[in-house]
């Protein structure tokens, strides 16, 4: 094609502008986190994990059965049951319902405080992706213990009202050793301590507080809980065999050092949270 001097002169003027919007837009991108790929659902409402089925640990064979009655554990769990009662409409009551809600996005920010910094789809897509998938690992492999021992919770021994009635029907017919909560809340701590580990105190904490929120709620024994969080520690070293895991690992430590370049804070209200970890049964008499 013959370009002439007017040609010339117009093109001369229009690439360095082309180069300059590119560069721009280059910039730009590079604020914007990467995409996970799509993962199906595991059942409505959870998506698969990173690891078949049958490669979770098996919570059967890795727990004792749990506390007989009348022995010196089962009273522990009784105790520590009755202590929790005078927590009940505390602010720490309302943080254990609120720790309870494992759907997304509320569940992502369970721990954004002890990081201080968000955790969403929107900024961090990878962890966000990393924490929905992991409920998945780590919760199912609470499941072989749970179904086969069906321990009573103790809101069914204790007739004490527990913080999410609306779950009761549920909770009836589903086993409480182990704390499949628990397991998932350490889960994501021992997790999340990897990725951020100058906030390792503050998230092993927080994970093991979310744990306890299920003695506040009424929903578990202390037992179930302890046993929980063994649980989790073996799904999370199952996990670090598996790539795609791996490289999710990764990818969220990079957005997780992305934000705080950003500077963003959590969208929870950390000083409320604060002040409801702090209330203990014998501060709460």
């Amino acid at each position: 094609m013959r370009v002439n001097a007017t040609n010339r002169s117009g093109l001369g003027r229009i690439f360095p502008i082309l180069i300059i919007m590119a560069i721009i837009a280059g910039c730009a991108g590079l604020d914007q986190p990467s995409k996970p790929a799509l993962v199906p659902e595991f059942v409505p409402g959870l998506l698969q994990g990173y690891l078949p089925l049958e490669s979770h640990p098996n919570s059967l064979a890795l727990l004792p059965p749990p506390p007989a009655m009348g022995s010196a554990a089962r009273a522990q769990d009784e105790e520590i049951s009755k202590r929790s009662f005078v927590l009940r409409d505390t602010q720490r009551w309302l943080l254990a319902t609120a720790d309870a809600d494992l759907s997304f996005p509320h569940a992502a920010g369970t721990f954004s405080c002890a990081l201080n910094a968000p955790i969403t789809e929107a900024d961090t897509p990878h962890l966000y992706m990393l924490l929905r998938r992991t409920l998945t690992d780590v919760g199912h492999s609470t499941y072989a213990a749970k179904n086969h021992y069906q321990r009573t919770r103790p809101f069914l021994w204790n007739n004490e009202p527990i913080c999410t009635p609306h779950d009761r029907a549920f909770l009836v017919k589903d086993g409480s050793y182990p704390s499949g909560h628990t397991a998932i809340g350490w889960g994501w701590a021992l997790i999340l301590s990897e990725i951020s580990p100058a906030e390792t105190k503050a998230i092993l904490a927080r994970g093991l507080a979310f744990g306890e929120s299920r003695n506040v709620c009424n929903a578990h024994w202390h037992s179930d809980v302890v046993q929980g969080r063994v649980i989790a520690a073996g799904a999370v070293a199952r996990l670090h065999a598996d790539p795609a895991f791996l490289a999710d690992l990764r990818s969220a430590t990079a957005e997780l050092a992305a934000v705080r370049k950003r500077d963003l804070k959590p969208i929870r209200d950390c000083n409320a949270e604060a002040a409801a970890l702090a209330i203990k049964p014998s501060l709460a008499q």
